[in-house]
């Protein structure tokens, strides 16, 4: 039954120390959040520390005209009655909401604007109302979806910093400590309609299962406990398969392919699964491809090689075809001019060392460093004649990783002097008649 003692028995499981930690609560106006709001009110000033911080947070869709404004009001009159920071959002044109999926966009609209005020008044947590029957109802949604082990568990009680304190709490839970408690609320009448799929479930579907068992609610409970023990268990022991499936650099990830094909599609799909790769069907496709070939997902690229999987985030390897300035000039009282590419800190790093002495009056100043080009060629020192790059690529057999790090060193008239950190081009390297030399090297700092 929902008490005080037991909402903070509750929210004690959720977090260490409650009362060391400051909450931003979403408040709809409904009774589930006035609740929700109250508790946590009352928490407050049982605890007398000013040092307890709560804040409330509600968003004015306007989608129900006075409706809406109304319970606007009764969120901001509790706000101003407990003293309580309250903070707002209008949805205005600049919205833009759709005509569809509107559920969707509400959503989202309203957990940035949670995340602005979080970061904005330095927040440790996000509280939402969510209950019991909300978890039946994603349950229920979720089955329907062939969602997995993940998706059956449902809500989880606590992630990313959102607590869902009231989860084990029935619907008429709350409706009883609302008005045991005096809390004003307010119904909204949308809820009432069946014309989204929620809702449909809502007033369709769970009151005929509630009939079939006066006490089907505790005994979801129950199973769902026992479902989210289950996906622990698993988790756990897909990490340490995955675990010893992997070499692990700094910035990227290898897993062996030959071990893994070797395990279950389960195993396979709840890997891959974790790198954006969530479709059963592509998984084949991944284990069947050639060599070098490469899958993307929202986040991580998935080079396939022949022995290995290697997962590289996006984001490190966003290529830029902008020309990265070397050197602007050569000054020839000089006799020689060292750079050592260690000191270009907005390139990459290079693994690789190497040393090339240049000519410098056969270079064309500036010197540029860029990524290949479709049709570059050079002519690469210890060999004869010259070569498309792309060509001198498949020669050293270089994976698709190792090509995406490679810097084109050209001068002025965007001639190839050299593919770093591999080859020089011989035209423009020293000889015996060189009297100034450009010193261009790789040697990392102690």
């Amino acid at each position: 039954m929902l008490k005080k003692s037991s909402f903070r028995n509750q929210l004690e499981n959720l977090v260490r120390q409650p009362q060391k930690h400051t909450y931003l609560i979403a408040v709809s106006g409904g009774a589930d959040s006035m609740v929700l709001a109250s508790l946590f009110q009352d928490l407050r000033e049982h605890i007398q520390d000013k040092k307890f911080n709560i804040q409330i947070a509600h968003v004015n869709y306007k989608l129900r005209g006075e409706d809406s404004d109304l319970d606007q009001k009764i969120v901001q009159n509790f706000c101003e009655k407990n003293h309580i920071k309250f903070h707002l959002y209008e949805v205005s044109r600049k919205d833009n909401k759709p005509e569809n999926s509107i559920q969707l966009w509400a959503r989202e609209l309203r957990y940035n604007f949670f995340k602005k005020i979080q970061e904005q008044e330095k927040l440790d947590f996000l509280v939402t109302a969510h209950h019991l029957n909300d978890q039946l109802e994603t349950f229920i949604i979720n089955l329907s979806k062939a969602a997995g082990i993940n998706g059956l568990s449902g809500i989880p009680s606590s992630n990313n910093n959102i607590l869902r304190p009231l989860l084990s709490f029935s619907k008429n839970e709350i409706y009883q400590f609302a008005e045991l408690n005096s809390i004003e609320f307010r119904e909204d009448l949308s809820n009432k309609k069946s014309d989204y799929l929620r809702n449909k479930i809502r007033h369709e579907v769970i009151p005929r299962l509630l009939e079939t068992n006066d006490h089907f609610l505790e005994n979801f409970k129950k199973s769902s406990s026992y479902l989210n023990h289950a996906k622990d268990f698993v988790q756990k022991q897909i990490c340490e398969i995955e675990n010893k499936l992997t070499q692990f650099n700094h910035r990227y990830k290898i897993l062996s392919k030959e071990k893994l094909d070797q395990e279950s599609d389960f195993v396979k799909f709840e890997i891959l699964k974790k790198y954006g790769f969530n479709q059963a069907e592509e998984i084949p496709k991944i284990f069947k491809a050639e060599n070098n070939s490469s899958f993307f997902s929202k986040e991580y690229q998935l080079i396939v090689t022949r022995n290995e999987l290697i997962f590289t985030n996006r984001n490190d390897l966003q290529i830029s075809d902008e020309e990265i300035p070397l050197i602007d000039h050569f000054d020839f009282s000089d006799n020689q001019i060292n750079i050592n590419l260690q000191d270009i800190k907005a390139i990459d790093e290079i693994n690789k060392s190497l040393s090339w002495d240049f000519d410098a009056e056969k270079l064309q100043f500036p010197l540029y460093l860029r990524r290949q080009k479709d049709g570059d060629e050079f002519y690469p020192l210890g060999f004869s004649g010259k070569k498309k790059v792309s060509k001198f690529f498949r020669d050293e057999k270089l994976s698709i990783l190792a090509k995406q790090k490679i810097w084109i060193l050209t001068d002025n008239n965007d001639s190839v002097l050299g593919i770093i950190p591999l080859r020089q081009d011989r035209r423009y390297a020293k000889d015996e008649k060189t009297k100034s030399i450009l010193k261009i090297f790789n040697e990392r700092k102690q």
